[in-house]
C-alpha cells in the first residue's frame, strides 16, 4: 500500500491544473518533488513545502510514484522515454501516471517500453477543468494493468471523485477523446444559445436560470456560460490544448473510418480563434466566435 512514510510523489507540470493537484497530495501529507519547464510556475507550491527537481531524470530517480500533466504528445514523449526522461531513468516498480490528454497510441508505446523496465504506467487523463482541479473533483479515465490502478487508486482519490478503470493501456485516452468529442459540439450549442437569447432581447442570466436545469443541461452550460456573460475567458482549459485534442480525436477518428462533423465544424471554429490571437483563453472563449 503506497502511504506517505514508502512513498515519494512526483509532479512534472505546474500549469492551471496541475498546481491545484500537486497541492493536494502535498495537503495530504507526502512528499512532493515539483518539475516545470519554468520554475516560476511552481513558485506558490514551493513555498507550500514541494521540493524542486532540476529535470524529469532528477524525478525518476528519486520518486516511485510520478504524475505528470503538461501540454502535447511530444512532451509526454520527452518526459518519458527522451534521454533524460523518465523510463531510462526510473526506480523499478514505480508506478508513472499520465494525466495529459494525449494519443492512445503514445499511451500504449509508454506502457510497453515501461514494462520492459518493471515500471507500471497508467494513462489516466482528466476532466473537469481548474474548478475540478481546485476542488479534488476531476473525472478520471483509465488505462493500464487493473493491479497498478488499484495500487494508486488511494492517491487518484486526493484528485477526483469520479475514478473509472477503463481497461488496458491506451483505453484511459480513448475515453478522453469521447468526452471531447462530446464537449466540442456542446460548446457550440452553448454558444450559441447565449447569443440568440441576447439577440432576442432577452436577460442570458435569466435565461440560463431556467435551461441549466432543464434536458439543455451540461457542465459547459452551469460553469462556462456564466463566464462569457461576466467577459472571463481566463483559461480552465486552454483553446491551444482542446485543438491539440480535437486533432487527436479526429486523427482516431480516420483511423477507425469514423465521420465526426460536429467535432470537426468546433474545430474549425477553434481554429480560426486561435488564427485571431485567442489560442492562450479558455475554451468559452469560443463564444467571441460571433462577436469577431
Amino acid at each position: 500500500m503506497l502511504t506517505a512514510d514508502n512513498t515519494v510523489i512526483g509532479f512534472i507540470g505546474i500549469g492551471v491544473m496541475g498546481k491545484s493537484m500537486a497541492g493536494h497530495l502535498l495537503a495530504a501529507g507526502f512528499p512532493v518533488m515539483v518539475y516545470s519547464r519554468t520554475k516560476e510556475k511552481a513558485a506558490g507550491i514551493i513555498e507550500k513545502g514541494a521540493l524542486w527537481a532540476e529535470s524529469p531524470r532528477a524525478v525518476a530517480e528519486k520518486a516511485n510514484v510520478v504524475i505528470t500533466m503538461v501540454g502535447y504528445p511530444n512532451d509526454v514523449e520527452e518526459v518519458y522515454l527522451g534521454e533524460n526522461g523518465l523510463i531510462p531513468n526510473g526506480i523499478p516498480g514505480s508506478y508513472y501516471i499520465d494525466m495529459t490528454t494525449s494519443s492512445p497510441s503514445l499511451a500504449e508505446k509508454i506502457y510497453n517500453e515501461a514494462k520492459k523496465r518493471d515500471i507500471y504506467a497508467i494513462d489516466a487523463p482528466v476532466s473537469g477543468g481548474d474548478i475540478g482541479a481546485r476542488d479534488g473533483k476531476l473525472s478520471i479515465m483509465i488505462g493500464g494493468d487493473y493491479d497498478a490502478f488499484e495500487a494508486v487508486h488511494p492517491l487518484l482519490k486526493l484528485l477526483g471523485t469520479n475514478i473509472v478503470y477503463q481497461g488496458q493501456a491506451g483505453a484511459g485516452q480513448h475515453t478522453k477523446m469521447c468526452n471531447q468529442i462530446a464537449i466540442a459540439s456542446n460548446m457550440i450549442g452553448v454558444c450559441e444559445a447565449i447569443i440568440y437569447a441576447e439577440k432576442a432581447g432577452l436577460d442570458p442570466e435569466t435565461v440560463l436560470k431556467s435551461i441549466t436545469a432543464g434536458a439543455a443541461g451540461s457542465w459547459s452550460l452551469s460553469n462556462l456560460a456564466p463566464r462569457m456573460l461576466k467577459g472571463d475567458f481566463e483559461p480552465g482549459f486552454y483553446i491551444k490544448h482542446f485543438i491539440k485534442d480535437m486533432k487527436i480525436a479526429l486523427d482516431e477518428a480516420e483511423r477507425m473510418d469514423m465521420e465526426v462533423p460536429g467535432l470537426a465544424l468546433a474545430k474549425s471554429m477553434y481554429d480560426k480563434l486561435a488564427s485571431l490571437g485567442e489560442e492562450n483563453s479558455g475554451t468559452q472563449a469560443l463564444y467571441k466566435y460571433w462577436k469577431k
